[in-house]
C-alpha cells in the first residue's frame, strides 16, 4: 500500500469496484482510491495503437482487434473489464490515447485548461472517474491547499475588466466561462499523484454534493510518451 495514499486524509483507500462506487465521500475525504497492482504489459497496447489526433478515443473492438503477447493479454482484458464494470454502473467511460490536451493561451493572467488545478461540476449527482494504465498520471491536492483564482485579487480586477456586462451578471459570467473552477495552490504544496493503475472516484461540484469537489490536473506529458486513460 502506498503511504502517500493510506496516510492522507483526502483518500479513502478501497479493495472493489462495489466498495470504490458505495462507499460515501465525508468531511475532507473526496478522492477514492481502488487501490490495484496490475499485472500486463501495458505500454505494449499504447505501441500497437495508432495516434489519430492528440487525443484518439480508442474502442474495445480497437482493443480486441490487437495482436498482443500474452502479457499484453493480460492488460487489456484488464482494460475491458474496467470498461464493463463502468458500463454497467451506469457511467460512459472513455478509453484515451493522449499525446497532449489543448492549451488555453488566451489570457496571461489565468489558464482555464486540464493543466491548470480545477474542480469538474455537472447540473446531476455524478462523481468523475480514471485511471492511469499508462504514461504519467494525474496530480490532486486538498481543498485547504489550494485558493480559488477568481478570489485572487489581481486576477479578480482584470476578470471585472474583461467582462463587460452589468456587475449582477459577473458570477454568471466567471461560472460560464469556467473561471470559477480553477484553483491555484499554496506555495511549497506538494500535490498527490495519483498513480498508475489505481482506479481512482473523485468527487464533483453538483447540488446534491456533500464535501467540496476535488482540486486535480492533467499531468504534463513525458516527452516521447503517450498516455493511456480510461475517464469518465
Amino acid at each position: 500500500m502506498n503511504d502517500t495514499f493510506s496516510n492522507n486524509k483526502q483518500i479513502g483507500i478501497v479493495s472493489t469496484f462495489s466498495e470504490l462506487v458505495t462507499t460515501d465521500f465525508k468531511e475532507e475525504k473526496n478522492a477514492l482510491c481502488w487501490y490495484r497492482n496490475l499485472e500486463g504489459d501495458f505500454a505494449a497496447i499504447v505501441d500497437k495503437l495508432q495516434l489519430k489526433e492528440n487525443i484518439t478515443e480508442v474502442y474495445p473492438k480497437d482493443l480486441v482487434a490487437l495482436q498482443l503477447s500474452e502479457q499484453g493479454t493480460i492488460a487489456r482484458e484488464i482494460i475491458l473489464n474496467d470498461i464493463q464494470l463502468l458500463a454497467d454502473f451506469g457511467a460512459s467511460p472513455s478509453l484515451n490515447l493522449l499525446k497532449c490536451y489543448e492549451r488555453d493561451a488566451e489570457f496571461d493572467f489565468i489558464s482555464t485548461d486540464v493543466y491548470s488545478f480545477h474542480v469538474d461540476r455537472s447540473p446531476i449527482a455524478t462523481d468523475t472517474f480514471l485511471c492511469t494504465y499508462h504514461g504519467a498520471a494525474s496530480d490532486i491536492i486538498g481543498n485547504e491547499q489550494a485558493v480559488q483564482k477568481i478570489l485572487i485579487p489581481e486576477i479578480r480586477e482584470k476578470l471585472k475588466a474583461l467582462h463587460s456586462g452589468p456587475s449582477g451578471e459577473f458570477k454568471s459570467f466567471l461560472e460560464e466561462n469556467y473561471f470559477d473552477l480553477h484553483y491555484l495552490a499554496q506555495p511549497n504544496i506538494t500535490p498527490t499523484n495519483l498513480g498508475l493503475g489505481h482506479l481512482w472516484r473523485l468527487a464533483v461540484d453538483h447540488p446534491k454534493q456533500q464535501v467540496p469537489p476535488c482540486i486535480h490536473r492533467a499531468p504534463i506529458e513525458k516527452d516521447g510518451e503517450y498516455r493511456l486513460l480510461l475517464i469518465c
